[in-house]
């Protein structure tokens, strides 16, 4: 928010986390209260974190403006996101405004900034279907590959219950050649599947395990076998961790957990478990590697 860092300098680090959200498949639970905002992102800090970087896109209420506020008050690096969700969380219209000239809006929040507020993003987001890339997808999904080529940023991927990685990477590695590296592949932890996880990996991206959701309570006591069969393989610095808050009640000021569970519950439990430097590898140093940006424009 407060203009670029060095990504030694993120530190600990949320990968994946909302402060601002509103969708139309969630009717009076979205994130938009600045106050609430604010508190969370001072907890979060109260326990020695240093970067939140959010996925949300493009007509959610990103609330751009008060971003670097919130920013300089506690002492939180954010990273915004452009790019566009599935088509069902906007209401009726947004898209179609959008979509003739989707990478060109991309871009512009990249290099110039989000509307009038002069807050650039530092991701694109885009999101997949239930197995599968739909029409709205593949078109998404197209424009994030262009606005990479023209930029540089990485490329963020909303998997709809954690289904169709290997069709993203089809796409945007093997079809419009974006570097695996450059792409992050999220929600992973909603499809705790070992074998689907490991050849993902083995394609060179980034892997999210974003939670804890509190509409996937099942899948959330299986992250740390995901986790270990991945970091038994080898690939511990692929992974990244992050709270993915995308409504109110999930605050840690409601119904929480929220974002500092991410280091008062999870971070001890895996030193505990896997030690140290593995949870040091997740929280700070494959942050800055999958979000760092060599920018081209």
């Amino acid at each position: 928010m407060l203009g670029d860092v060095a990504p030694e300098k993120l530190g600990v680090t949320d990968s994946h986390d909302h402060l601002f959200f509103k969708s139309a498949v969630l009717p009076g639970q979205g994130l938009d209260d600045e106050a609430a905002a604010l508190a969370e992102v001072r907890a979060f800090a109260e326990v020695g974190g240093q970067t939140i970087v959010q996925w949300t896109p493009y007509g959610l209420g990103r609330r751009a403006a008060v971003l670097p506020k919130i920013s300089a008050e506690t002492g939180i690096h954010l990273v915004a996101a452009t790019g566009l969700h599935r088509e069902e969380h906007y209401p009726d219209g947004v898209v179609e405004a959008v979509r003739p000239r989707l990478a060109e809006v991309f871009v512009q929040e990249l290099t110039e900034g989000i509307g009038d507020t002069g807050v650039k993003a530092g991701l694109i987001k885009v999101a997949g279907g239930f197995h599968r890339l739909d029409e709205h997808a593949l078109m998404v999904m197209s424009a994030a590959a262009e606005a990479h080529h023209a930029t540089g940023a990485p490329i963020a991927v909303h998997h709809e219950l954690g289904t169709a990685a290997d069709a993203v990477l089809d796409l945007l590695v093997d079809e419009y050649h974006v570097q695996p590296a450059s792409v992050i592949l999220g929600h992973l932890n909603r499809f705790p599947d070992h074998g689907s996880h490991l050849e993902l990996a083995a394609r060179g991206s980034f892997l999210a395990f974003d939670g804890p959701s509190r509409a996937n309570h099942a899948t959330d006591a299986r992250l740390f076998d995901c986790l270990a069969a991945l970091a038994d393989a080898g690939y511990a610095d692929r992974l990244l961790l992050g709270g993915d808050t995308t409504t109110a009640r999930a605050r840690s000021t409601a119904d929480g957990p929220g974002i500092p569970y991410l280091l008062t519950g999870l971070r001890p439990r895996l030193i505990r478990r896997f030690g140290e430097d593995f949870a040091t590898s997740a929280f700070v140093a494959n942050p800055a590697r999958a979000f760092a940006t060599a920018w081209r424009t």
